[in-house]
C-alpha cells in the first residue's frame, strides 16, 4: 500500500493498521501519478475498463499526525529519503454534559431500595486537550507493541505541540523500528521487480489481448491530462497545467539538433543604431561541454553583463546545473527566445562575426525550453518566458542535486514537486502565470524586455547597450 496523508482520527488509524497487518501488506509513504484520470475525478471510468494505470513516486510525499500509526501496521514499512514523516501531540475533544437524575427511595420488605433515573441530558460545552489520557496511552502502547514498533515513539509525539510537526529522519525511524529499511517506494513498485524470482505477489500478468481490450483509449498528442492521488500541487497553487506527449521536432528545434552554441549578438536595424542592445544567444542541446564553452565566452566579454537568450530541447542534467550556477555567479538575466541572425549563423562553416559580434533580432515564437533547460533558466537574476515561448518539464534523476540547486536559486519547492510528478515520457507545459507564481520567472514580460531596439533610449539605460555604429561594426 502506498500512502500519503496529513493525518486524521487516531481510532481509525489504529483500525486500519490492524487490518493491514492481518493481511500482511507492505506500506510505503508515497503517491501515485496516474496515466490518465484519478479515482476522485468525475467521469473517470478507468476502474470499469480494466483498472487504473500509473507510477508511484516519493518526492516530498508526506505522512503526518495519525498517518505514522497506519504505516506501523505494514509488514515492510518504508519512508524514503525524499518522503517526510512527522508527528505531534494528539488532540482530544472532550464534550461535557449536564445530567439531571431523579432518585427514588422505597422500602421493600423492610429494606431501603434506591433507584436512579436520568431525567435529562444537556451539552454543557466542550474543550480540546493535548494531554494524552491513560486510556488512550494504553491503547496506543498496546498497538505499537503488537506491531513491533518501539513505544518510545510516544516521546516525540507528546513533546511536539499540536500546532507543529516534528519530522523524523530515517535514522530515528529505523531506531524506533517504525521503518524496516532505508529503501524507497520503488522497491515495491518499480517495473523490474516483476522479472524477479520468486515473482512478488503484487505482480499480475495480463494477456496482451485482454490488456488491449481493457486499456483506456490513447489520448491525442497534447490532450493527456494530469492527475494523482495526492493534492495535485499545480491545482493547489492555482497553476494551469497542460501535459502533452513529446511532439515532433519543430523546424526551429531542428536547427538546434547539435550541441549548444553561444554567440554574442547585437541588435540590428535603424531603431537602435548606433546605440543597440547586445545579448548572448544560447541555442542547442545542453552537453557536458556546455558549461566550459559558456565560461570561455564570459571570460572573453569581460565585465560586460549581457542577458542570455536560450532556446533548447534540454540535454545533460549535470551540464544544465553547472550552466545555471555559472549564470547566477555572473548575475546574468535569462529569457527564453531564439535569435534570428542577419546574414550567416554561428552554426555555418566559415561564418565569422566582425568584432566577434553577430547581428540579429530576437523572437520568442517557436522558442522552447524543455526538460533540463528549465534549470538553465532558473540561474538567471531576471527570468522571462514570454507568452509565445514554450517551457516544459518532466521528472529528472539526481533528485537531491536538483532540489538543492532550486533552493540555491530561490525557486519554490512546489516547482520541484510539479516537475517530479510528471512522467519522464511526457512533457508538462507551464503557463506564464503559473511560472510566475512558482518563482521560476520574475515577470510576465517576453525577451523584448531585455533586447528590444528601443530599450537603449530609455531613461535608465540598460547595461547591455553599447554605442557603436553599424558601419564601424562592419569594419
Amino acid at each position: 500500500m502506498i500512502i500519503q496523508s496529513p493525518g486524521g482520527s487516531i481510532d481509525a488509524a489504529l483500525k486500519m493498521g490492524r487490518i493491514i497487518r492481518a493481511r500482511g501488506l507492505d506500506v510505503a509513504v508515497g503517491y501515485t501519478v496516474f496515466a490518465s484520470c484519478a479515482p476522485r475525478q468525475k467521469g473517470c471510468a478507468a476502474a470499469k475498463s480494466g483498472g487504473y494505470r500509473g507510477m508511484a513516486a516519493a518526492g516530498f510525499a508526506y505522512c503526518y499526525s495519525a498517518c505514522p500509526l497506519v504505516l506501523a501496521g505494514g509488514a515492510r514499512r518504508l519512508v524514503g529519503s525524499w518522503a517526510q514523516l512527522g508527528v505531534h501531540q494528539v488532540t482530544t475533544v472532550v464534550t461535557q454534559q449536564k445530567v439531571v437524575y431523579r432518585t427514588t427511595t422505597r422500602i421493600v420488605d423492610g429494606k431501603k431500595v434506591v433507584t436512579k433515573k436520568i431525567v435529562s441530558r444537556k451539552n454543557a460545552g466542550s474543550y480540546t486537550t493535548t494531554k494524552m489520557g491513560k486510556d488512550l496511552r494504553r491503547k496506543i502502547t498496546a498497538y505499537l507493541t503488537d506491531m513491533g514498533v518501539s513505544t518510545d515513539l510516544l516521546e516525540p509525539i507528546n513533546r511536539t505541540a499540536a500546532s507543529d510537526i516534528l519530522q523524523l529522519n530515517q535514522g530515528e525511524m529505523l531506531a524506533l523500528n517504525l521503518i524496516t529499511s532505508l529503501d524507497q517506494v520503488d522497491v515495491l513498485t518499480r517495473p523490474s521487480i516483476c522479472k524477479a524470482q520468486p515473482l512478488p505477489e503484487s505482480c499480475r500478468e495480463i494477456p496482451v489481448a485482454e490488456a488491449a481490450a481493457t486499456s483506456e483509449p490513447a489520448a491525442k498528442p497534447g490532450g493527456i491530462k494530469f492527475s494523482d492521488t495526492r493534492p495535485a500541487p499545480a491545482e493547489q497553487t492555482g497553476i494551469k497545467r497542460t501535459e502533452t506527449t513529446p511532439a515532433k521536432t519543430s523546424s526551429a528545434a531542428a536547427t538546434q539538433a547539435g550541441p549548444m552554441r553561444f554567440a554574442v549578438v547585437r541588435g540590428s536595424g535603424p531603431l537602435c543604431d548606433p546605440d543597440c542592445p547586445e545579448w548572448i544567444s544560447a541555442e542547442g542541446i545542453v552537453t557536458g561541454e556546455t558549461p566550459e564553452r559558456l565560461r570561455k565566452l564570459l571570460e572573453e566579454i569581460g565585465d560586460r553583463r549581457l542577458p542570455l537568450l536560450v532556446s533548447s530541447p534540454g540535454g545533460d542534467l549535470l551540464g544544465a546545473l553547472a550552466v545555471g550556477r555559472l549564470i547566477r555567479e555572473h548575475k546574468l538575466d535569462v529569457a527564453v527566445a531564439r535569435t534570428q541572425f542577419a546574414g550567416c549563423t554561428p552554426q555555418q562553416e566559415g561564418c565569422a562575426a566582425a568584432d566577434g559580434t553577430f547581428q540579429g533580432t530576437t523572437v520568442d515564437v517557436d522558442a522552447e525550453c524543455r526538460s533540463a533547460c528549465s534549470l538553465v533558466l532558473a540561474g538567471g537574476i531576471r527570468r522571462l518566458v514570454g507568452p509565445r515561448a514554450i517551457l516544459t518539464v518532466h521528472s529528472m534523476g539526481l533528485e537531491r542535486r536538483v532540489a538543492d540547486f532550486l533552493d540555491e536559486m530561490a525557486i519554490s519547492r512546489q516547482f520541484f514537486v510539479i516537475m517530479q510528478s510528471t512522467m519522464y515520457s511526457k512533457h508538462l507545459q507551464l503557463e506564464p502565470a503559473g511560472m510566475l507564481k512558482l518563482g521560476l520567472t520574475t515577470g510576465l514580460e517576453a525577451a523584448d524586455e531585455l533586447t528590444a531596439p528601443t530599450i537603449c533610449k530609455s531613461a535608465s539605460r540598460p547595461g547591455n547597450c553599447r554605442l557603436i555604429t553599424t558601419a564601424d561594426l562592419a569594419h
